[in-house]
């Protein structure tokens, strides 16, 4: 479903930001996924499963949305607005895929990131960073072959095996 327009604009500064015990900054994100039509067993997940994917800002590969996690909001509510902001989704938060630590390229430092699922209901027709990012929905193979960082892929993974382990107990 595309929902017409969304009207915020995206957070900017660091004012707000949360740091970690070692000084680097905490973000948060998302694997924004939709699973096209029925699952007969855990094996179609992966025909099944689509991720929408972002470019960086700075045009190295795809990734999914993630940015800082704010001192005035919950973790979970982070990931919602990075994925509202950079993607232009909305959905349902799931149960977090986990917590990761690397190395930031551009200031020398370990950040810890965090991801969630986000089952994706509504997709937006316009979004507060349209103008500099490009979003596409990709298979599970594409995602993984096309994202820089393997922590993001380590996520991923994990999403998958979570949706096969789901499917074999229904």
């Amino acid at each position: 479903m595309v929902a017409a327009r969304v009207t915020s604009v995206s957070r900017q500064g660091r004012e707000l930001q949360r740091y970690s015990s070692s000084g680097g900054r905490i973000v948060v994100g998302c694997i924004p996924y939709r699973v096209n039509g029925k699952i007969s067993c855990s094996d179609d997940i992966d025909k099944a499963m689509e991720v929408l994917v972002i470019s960086s800002q700075k045009g190295h590969g795809m990734m999914f949305p993630k940015g800082g996690w704010e001192l005035d909001e919950t973790v979970k509510a982070a990931a919602s607005r990075e994925a509202l902001e950079e993607a232009g989704v909305q959905g349902k938060i799931e149960r977090r895929l986990g917590k990761w630590s690397y190395m930031s390229k551009s200031h020398n430092i370990f950040y810890e990131g965090i991801l969630y699922p986000l089952n994706v209901t509504d997709e937006m027709a316009h979004w507060p960073e349209m103008q500099v990012r490009k979003r596409r929905w990709v298979a599970v193979a594409e995602a993984r072959e096309g994202c820089p960082h393997q922590w993001m892929i380590e996520a991923l993974d994990r999403l998958l095996n979570r949706l096969k382990r789901s499917s074999k107990k229904r």
